[in-house]
């Protein structure tokens, strides 16, 4: 089991996430913003966190940022339903693990939340 923090102001998105994700036995941190997102993120180190970049108040790449001060080599999923290529740029350059897109299949984000889990101690998607 594994523990991912989900950080995205879209609180439809984040309940899809936590049933489809806790579905597969995995504990599903949710934060609807980013200062609780690396409030979670300090308290929990999550295995993984799926990161929106639009958010009011601190933007996701903000949020990047205060994560890889925390944890260089935290695996961390970009997933976003309206990033420029500046912003996915930097968030590649912050070393994030994917960049997706909101349109991406609920099958695709699995496969790919699994794959960014290889390597770790727990079970996959």
């Amino acid at each position: 089991m594994a523990t991912i923090l989900v950080v995205d102001d879209e609180e439809v998105l984040c309940d899809l996430m936590q049933q489809e994700l806790s579905y597969y036995g995995h504990e599903v941190l949710i934060a609807t913003g980013g200062r609780k997102g690396i409030e979670l993120f300090t308290q929990h180190r999550p295995h993984l966190t799926l990161l929106d970049l639009r958010m009011p108040q601190m933007s996701g790449i903000e949020v990047l940022k205060r994560i890889r001060a925390l944890d260089p080599q935290a695996r961390v999923i970009i997933l976003t339903g309206g990033g420029s290529e500046v912003w996915e740029k930097q968030a590649r350059e912050l070393g994030v693990t994917e960049f997706l897109r909101k349109e991406v299949s609920l099958k695709d984000l699995v496969g790919s939340l699994g794959k960014a889990l290889q390597g770790t101690n727990t079970s996959q998607l």
